[in-house]
């Protein structure tokens, strides 16, 4: 019975094959991982030189909720984050419908400083206009531009833009400002260190 004769030998040579599989799996991550991620090429007009500023990960509970990365250009300073072009992509891991996202939105932007109640309602409008129902996988990509406000894209299809600076600059500030409610998705999309609070 060679098989039993030789089945430790075998099971050695295997382990090692796998082992070597393992190591060179990981350096193949650890590869891609030091790769720089391309932009989305519908934000290249607005944002040339734009490369991943930073990433991070949305959770509730323990539930991924959504990814998300933040594209900006060379001269990006965190703490004037609202004075540059910028591009903010998430993944969704969960369901939603536009109208939640809108409703959800709005709850953030007034966590930043009240709204009048005709503001918020006029704004929650126009987020509802615009914010499609979204599955897990779905891709919203996000540009903020300074003083005229943003323009949206449901994977890789456009949507309206929203010409109004201010709803876009308290929109980007959700995830971008130091008053956010989620500051340690905050640091890592800025590429900040824990508690700089930049």
């Amino acid at each position: 019975m060679p098989f039993y004769r030789y089945s430790p030998l075998m099971r050695l040579v295997r382990v090692q094959l796998l082992a070597a599989a393992m190591v060179l799996g990981v350096a193949d991550l650890s590869a891609a991982a030091d790769q720089p991620a391309a932009p989305p090429a519908f934000i290249h007009p607005a944002l040339p030189e734009a490369t991943l500023q930073g990433q991070g990960q949305m959770r509730f509970l323990g539930l991924r909720i959504y990814d998300a990365r933040l594209w900006a250009g060379p001269r990006f300073e965190a703490a004037d984050f609202d004075a540059y072009p910028l591009a903010l992509e998430l993944t969704y891991h969960r369901a939603f419908t536009g109208t939640a996202i809108a409703q959800r939105s709005i709850e953030e932007i007034e966590r930043q400083g009240k709204l009048p109640p005709a503001q918020a309602q006029r704004w929650l409008t126009a987020l509802i206009a615009v914010l499609p129902d979204v599955q897990p996988g779905d891709r919203l990509t996000g540009l903020y531009q300074p003083g005229v406000g943003m323009r949206l894209w449901h994977g890789r299809q456009a949507l309206a833009a929203i010409d109004d600076a201010e709803l876009a600059r308290r929109f980007f500030a959700i995830w971008l400002s130091p008053s956010t409610s989620e500051p340690d998705l905050r640091n890592d999309l800025l590429a900040l260190e824990s508690g700089t609070g930049s």
